[in-house]
């Protein structure tokens, strides 16, 4: 069995990583393709009051668990697979279920750090970033949390101004220099969607 093909995702968070990652998939039916999302790895902060759990920096690399997702990819490079944990992100702990992840031609990972680090990079064989500009980003990503993650619209907007801008300026943007396509607005841009296609089908035709 051919090793597979490993596809890094990144772009800031609200950027439309997620639409991107959604659009490969469907184009790449009915190939075998395994998507692992770098945020299920945040530590695990249970040993934490609450109160302090939601003052964590979750948007600085040190808040992720990359050291597991390193050698899952690694594994799954090998033909094994991996059982990848499950974050609630609600509590931010981890819960006691896991989502098994079987060996596929083409795996893709996508998080808002995962060209920031050199060791996933090398991982890589083919490196996205997904710009969007910081408004839309914004907006996106205050909806997603109000209606998915039971967030107020005030601890949004301060998690936000505290730590997601700063963190963006300091990892996420610098990332998008180690990426081989820049994909702008996401999975509405057709045309870079179907070059990226193209591409995998041509490796596991």
């Amino acid at each position: 069995m051919s090793p597979p093909l490993i596809v890094g995702v990144a772009g800031g968070s609200g950027s439309g990583k997620t639409t991107v990652v959604r659009e490969l998939v469907r184009a790449l039916q009915p190939r075998r393709v395994a998507v692992i999302h770098h945020d299920a790895y945040y530590r695990d902060l249970s040993h934490l009051p609450f109160s302090e759990r939601v003052e964590v920096n979750f948007d600085h690399p040190d808040s992720l668990d990359t050291d597991l997702l390193v050698s899952h990819l690694e594994r799954l490079k090998e033909g094994h697979a991996v059982e990848v944990p499950v974050y609630d992100f609600t509590t931010h702990t981890r819960t006691s279920l896991v989502e098994r992840v079987e060996p596929a031609g083409v795996i893709i990972v996508d998080g808002i750090l995962v060209l920031a680090d050199p060791r996933l990079r090398a991982l890589f064989d083919i490196k996205i970033f997904v710009d969007t500009d910081a408004d839309i980003r914004f907006i996106r990503r205050l909806i997603r949390d109000m209606n998915q993650r039971g967030r107020t619209l005030e601890s949004v907007v301060d998690q936000y101004l505290r730590t997601v801008r700063p963190m963006h300026l300091a990892f996420v943007e610098g990332s998008r220099a180690f990426a081989d396509i820049i994909i702008p607005e996401g999975g509405r841009n057709r045309v870079a969607i179907e070059l990226v296609v193209s591409r995998l089908r041509m490796a596991f035709p």
